[in-house]
């Protein structure tokens, strides 16, 4: 999908009201803006970012964390609604949510490698 981090870290640490700033190509090589906000955190526990601007109409993304014998186990719970009424349901029927799950597939890959190569 093209995922682009834009922000600059500001700090070590994820914190409530922390914005974070990207690009994206979610169809067709388009690039889109997305903000998001860092809302909630419980360090070593779970965070919440928001979008506050960008290609949906609700993006709600928890982020869990729970020690597990030999690492930590990580889940997402993801709330969100794509624009346009039934045009945005068909578009997320046909594609968005398969793209969703290939983005969040490759992270469940890719995670593992970065932190233990």
């Amino acid at each position: 999908m093209g995922f682009t981090v834009k922000s600059e870290a500001h700090g070590d640490r994820i914190y409530p009201g922390q914005i974070i700033e990207y690009s994206l190509k979610p169809m067709l090589g388009i690039k889109v803006y997305w903000m998001t906000e860092i809302t909630h955190v419980q360090e070593n526990s779970f965070f919440v970012d928001e979008q506050r601007y960008g290609p949906y109409s609700l993006w709600h993304h928890q982020h869990h964390f729970k020690p597990v014998p030999g690492g930590v186990e990580m889940t997402d719970i993801i709330h969100y609604r794509i624009p346009l009424g039934w045009l945005g349901d068909l578009a997320n029927a046909l594609f968005v949510r398969r793209k969703l799950d290939a983005l969040f597939a490759y992270r469940t890959d890719i995670i593992p490698r970065k932190l233990y190569p």
